[in-house]
């Protein structure tokens, strides 16, 4: 060893010196509960936080520690407007219903309508008129083999949509799946606005993932970082208009300028 390893370490252990012997327990895992507060807002059911490294949490970490019951905290060593990108992917990522989604117009294309869907990672677009009124649904079956990217949303969009009201539940809107064999449902208000979005996905997952840290809307929670420089007050800003549920104040030495 060398000098410093002979000061320190008097004797060395291997995984196979060592042995924890549980003690009795009438305690059943099904009756475990591990839930606590991240917040005065924010119950984790798992008590688990990934950290505020460029090298651990964005999006998908964050997306993943969310649908395991606990939160992630998207770093700041980016741009303002990609952290904030960020925050709403994973806010998007999942939910009871989709509250004012992303939509089209019967007058964009075919490229229109893939550019979009590639940009927010969904497979499909309800399709408005100039009041929001739904006239067609696009999916990714409705393009799957169309060559003709110049091809108007109107040709190619499912115009017979299948809707439901703000008053469904998530049973509810399951059947009418099933029985629609369809995996999107537009809800839709009485003058047939579009105001939200149920998928197969969102269901699917809540059901998967009951133990999921959640919004009051069924969205992921996620949290963000901010610094203590000059943009924190714009950076903060625009995570809150993002949707996130916290904001980090993250410096790694309190006690100094850097």
């Amino acid at each position: 060893m060398s000098f410093i390893a002979d000061r320190i370490i008097t004797e060395g252990f291997t995984f196979d010196d060592l042995l924890l012997v549980p003690g009795y327990s009438e305690v059943l895992p099904r009756d475990v509960d591990l839930s606590t507060k991240f917040s005065r807002n924010i119950t984790l059911n798992a008590p688990i936080i990934s950290a505020a490294m460029d090298t651990v949490t964005e999006t998908n970490m964050a997306k993943a520690i969310a649908r395991e019951g606990g939160i992630g905290v998207i770093h700041k060593n980016m741009s303002i407007e990609r952290q904030a990108d960020q925050v709403r992917a994973v806010k998007r990522a999942e939910n009871g219903m989709i509250l004012n989604p992303i939509s089209t117009t019967r007058d964009k294309t075919v490229a229109d309508a893939l550019a979009t869907m590639a940009e927010y990672h969904i497979g499909g677009i309800p399709v408005v008129d100039a009041e929001n009124r739904i006239v067609g649904i696009v999916t990714n079956r409705d393009l799957r083999f169309e060559r003709n990217m110049s091809k108007l949303i109107d040709d190619v969009m499912t115009k017979e949509v299948v809707t439901t009201n703000q008053s469904t539940d998530l049973e509810a809107a399951a059947d009418i799946l099933q029985i629609h064999k369809i995996e999107k449902l537009p809800v839709v208000d009485a003058d047939n606005k579009l105001i939200g979005l149920i998928t197969y996905k969102d269901i699917t997952q809540a059901k998967d993932k009951p133990f999921a840290c959640k919004d009051e809307q069924g969205r992921l929670r996620v949290a963000a970082a901010i610094g203590v420089t000059g943009d924190s007050i714009e950076r903060a800003n625009a995570l809150v208009e993002a949707g996130v549920d916290a904001i980090i104040i993250d410096t790694a030495h309190g006690h100094s300028k850097g």
